[in-house]
């Protein structure tokens, strides 16, 4: 019918989304990387670039969310915004 209004003694806890933002731009980058040796191989240099410039760009991402990570957890709490 809806909320009863009743309150849980257990604090909700917010999941952390930093790792899991990090390892999704690991896997792009990854993917990124062999997509540009197939292009470099295949001949199509201008395609091989593009997937570099994806590669170093997903890199960039991967270490930010790690760092921030790092941080909220060694600050305590969450980083927002």
């Amino acid at each position: 019918m809806g909320d009863t209004g009743s309150l849980s003694s257990v604090p909700r806890q917010e999941p952390s989304t930093m790792p899991r933002l990090s390892l999704y731009a690991l896997a792009v980058c990854l993917l990124a990387v062999a997509a540009a040796v197939v292009s470099f191989v295949r001949g199509s240099v201008l395609i091989g670039v593009v997937w570099v410039l994806l590669a170093g760009l997903s890199s960039n991402m991967t270490w930010y969310y790690l760092r921030r990570g790092r941080a909220a957890r060694r600050d305590g709490g969450p980083v927002t915004g």
